[in-house]
């Protein structure tokens, strides 16, 4: 039987700090599900909330929420951006802040020209990595009631000789958001009789939409999952740009040490960790490091393994190259395999090397492929010889370096970056690759504007917690900070939690239809991997 309630938050007295914002609201609203938390955060006064609560099954619970803030009034502006060189790549690029000097020159220009600018200082969020204290100096000229109004501003700011972009100001962090559409999907372990797993619908060289594989596996609730390639020059679209296993496979290798989640034994151990993968392999006393499974050899998105230029730390979006590559396809990879230079060995289901030659064809059932590039190459030409049994050793380590072991029933997630740790808010920005302290251009509005954010994380009771909040709607819902996720994920009594794909990836189905409100114009995005909730008997 499925039970639904309303209810409503009446304005309160208390205030709460503007760098918080909805997050804060909502602690108050959701508060009953974690009621480890020591108390319910305060409710600003003009906030509104109304939550409606639906219980699925026995031990899954949903509530659907919408906070708005009557008295927050947003616009839109013209923000002239500061240049700034890419510290990744050397090339000029623009920052929404500059330095103290720049922001005071430009004003002054701005007001020779006959504008009237103001300067506003930016702060740095509560990462773990990062500075603290004042971010930079951002300058903005007008306050537009459309985008459209805004326009000839712009147009005039940029004709005299300055870099322009035209903002909402209620994705800033300063002030609370307008409004903020909620999902949170709370599932007990010792109560659901059922699975949670990690999937790509058994092909990591597709994009499907959560809500298609949640019908297909006839689930209660399904979120997006870890990053993926969305563009053909950056590989096979679909594939994962993190690490990622599948009922005990690995499907993907991890991009320095992210956040992963881990949902062992079908959900009923459920954890959140920094994890690494390595891989190898050995052709009698020979052997080589794979550093890539079912991608396209040379290309690495997100950057962040041994030998990968310009950078061998992760970076968000970004997509390096290896010269020297091995990587490691299998039976996952559902797609015909990349061609181009180089060397493939196919290895039949006990190992043993059936073909060696030029790239291309597909996957064997029940084998693997090996394509090597550059010195990867000419090890395969050395050691993979007809008839020669070449083993794959493949390990996943936390960041205390204990081995991760994967079973039949054990699945990973990974994006980044992770949002509390030990019940605190600990958002490792930097050495997870999603902003750069010394390039104000990388990453800004991907961490520190509101944004589609999927989260997941476990309570102290050990209940897995997954949701989301939609984003990219001006006057709609907003979205979350990086910052706001961890407090709102905090506030809900987890003890770890880690940030998913969001953006326009961001998705919610319960019972296999789409519940929120995607910001792509067309609507739901096709992603890589879900998360998806299966009750007994139907996955």
């Amino acid at each position: 039987m499925n039970h639904r309630a309303v209810s409503r938050v009446a304005p309160g007295t208390a205030r709460i700090s503007a760098t918080v914002g909805a997050a804060a609201v909502l602690a108050a609203v959701v508060a009953s599900l974690a009621p480890t938390a020591a108390q319910a955060a305060p409710v600003n006064s003009a906030a509104d909330a109304q939550w409606s609560t639906e219980t699925l099954a026995p031990g899954v619970q949903v509530r659907t929420g919408t906070v708005q803030h009557p008295g927050v009034t947003h616009t839109w502006t013209v923000t002239v951006q500061a240049p700034a060189t890419s510290r990744l790549t050397g090339a000029r690029t623009w920052a929404e802040a500059g330095t103290r000097s720049w922001a005071g020159t430009t004003a002054q220009k701005l007001r020779d020209a006959g504008f009237e600018p103001r300067v506003e200082s930016v702060r740095w969020p509560g990462y773990a990595d990062t500075p603290h204290g004042v971010m930079g100096y951002r300058v903005r000229v007008g306050s537009f009631a459309a985008q459209a109004d805004a326009q000839p501003t712009s147009k005039a700011i940029t004709a005299a000789g300055f870099h322009t972009a035209v903002a909402w100001t209620g994705y800033d962090i300063q002030q609370p958001a307008d409004r903020e559409n909620i999902h949170v999907a709370v599932i007990d372990p010792h109560r659901f009789k059922g699975t949670v797993e990690g999937t790509h619908d058994g092909n990591v060289a597709q994009r499907e939409t959560t809500s298609s594989v949640a019908a297909k596996l006839h689930s209660l609730v399904a979120v997006n999952g870890g990053f993926f390639v969305t563009s053909d020059a950056d590989g096979v679209q679909g594939t994962m740009s993190a690490l990622g296993a599948y009922r005990g496979r690995l499907g993907s290798m991890a991009v320095g040490s992210r956040a992963a989640l881990v949902l062992g034994d079908g959900g009923r151990h459920v954890r959140v960790a920094d994890l690494t993968s390595t891989a190898t392999a050995r052709a009698g006393r020979s052997s080589y490091a794979i550093q890539g499974i079912n991608r396209v050899p040379s290309l690495v998105r997100d950057c962040g393994r041994p030998g990968t230029t310009p950078s061998e730390l992760p970076w968000q979006d970004v997509t390096c190259r290896l010269t020297d590559d091995l990587v490691q396809f299998t039976p996952l990879f559902g797609a015909a395999l990349p061609t181009g230079a180089g060397v493939q060995a196919v290895l039949n289901t006990s190992g043993r090397v059936v073909s060696v030659g030029a790239r291309g064809g597909r996957v064997p059932a029940g084998g693997r492929v090996l394509q090597g590039i550059g010195t990867a190459a000419d090890w395969l030409t050395a050691n993979a010889r007809v008839g020669r049994r070449i083993t794959v050793d493949e390990t996943v380590r936390d960041s205390a370096g204990r081995r991760v072991a994967l079973d039949h029933d054990d699945s990973i997630v990974s994006a980044a970056p992770t949002l509390v740790k030990n019940g605190r808010i600990d958002i490792d920005a930097a050495a997870e690759g999603v902003v750069d302290p010394q390039d104000l251009s990388f990453g800004y509005a991907w961490a520190n504007t509101r944004q589609p954010r999927t989260m997941a994380g476990i309570d102290r009771r050990g209940r897995l917690i997954l949701a989301t909040v939609d984003g990219r709607r001006t006057g709609g819902s907003e979205g979350f900070t990086l910052y706001e996720a961890a407090d709102f994920m905090r506030s809900l009594g987890v003890v770890q939690a880690l940030n998913l794909d969001g953006g326009g990836s961001t998705t919610i189905a319960l019972r296999g239809i789409l519940a929120n409100n995607p910001s792509d114009a067309a609507g739901e995005r096709p992603v890589g991997d879900t998360v998806q909730v299966i009750p007994s008997g139907t996955g």
